[in-house]
């Protein structure tokens, strides 16, 4: 965005009331009289700083004085201002606008890399699922004989699986070693 539309997006918060007093409008028109390019000529400077004129009309004439001659002087009127009032210039409307960060633009430091979003608990959903449909079909093949071994490993496993669970798994093994 250029200087001189940033310029007249702001004025209307420029020239309200009590945002800029006397004093500072009068450091700025001597900023942009004395420094190097010239951005207001002597008579320029005159015209801005006359104190006949209120302080609305006076300011108001500058902004449209510096928005007709471009983007050059714009851009010092407000290097003038960040200068002499950098807690105004820091208010500025369009200072806001650039400050917000643009939701189509990818944060790098929140982006992380995730194979999967559902955690933990979904894994170890699965995982048992699997574990469980394993030993299932290992236990029913007919031409193993596993009951034995199966026997062992769930007479060894009161941590993993409950005790009702497990007397329930070793009677249903004893039926199946009687038949």
């Amino acid at each position: 965005q250029s200087y001189c539309h940033r310029l007249q997006h702001d004025m209307y918060f420029l020239t309200s009331t009590s945002r800029l007093n006397e004093q500072v409008v009068d450091k700025i028109v001597l900023q942009l009289n004395r420094v190097y390019p010239q951005i207001l000529t002597n008579e320029e400077a005159e015209k801005f700083r006359n104190p006949k004129a209120s302080l609305h009309t006076r300011l108001s004439d500058l902004l449209k004085h510096l928005q007709k001659k471009g983007d050059r002087h714009c851009q010092e009127f407000y290097r003038a201002l960040q200068i002499n009032a950098e807690e105004l210039f820091n208010d500025l409307p369009s200072r806001k606008i650039l400050k917000t960060p643009d939701p189509t633009e990818i944060d790098t430091d929140k982006e992380q890399y995730m194979l999967n979003d559902r955690g933990p608990v979904f894994f170890l959903a699965c995982f048992s699922v699997a574990a469980g449909l394993a030993l299932f079909w290992y236990c029913c093949n007919s031409e193993t004989q596993v009951i034995g071994r199966a026997r062992r490993i769930l007479g060894f496993s009161p941590i993993i699986i409950g005790r009702h669970v497990r007397n329930i798994c070793m009677l249903y093994l004893e039926d199946i070693s009687r038949n």
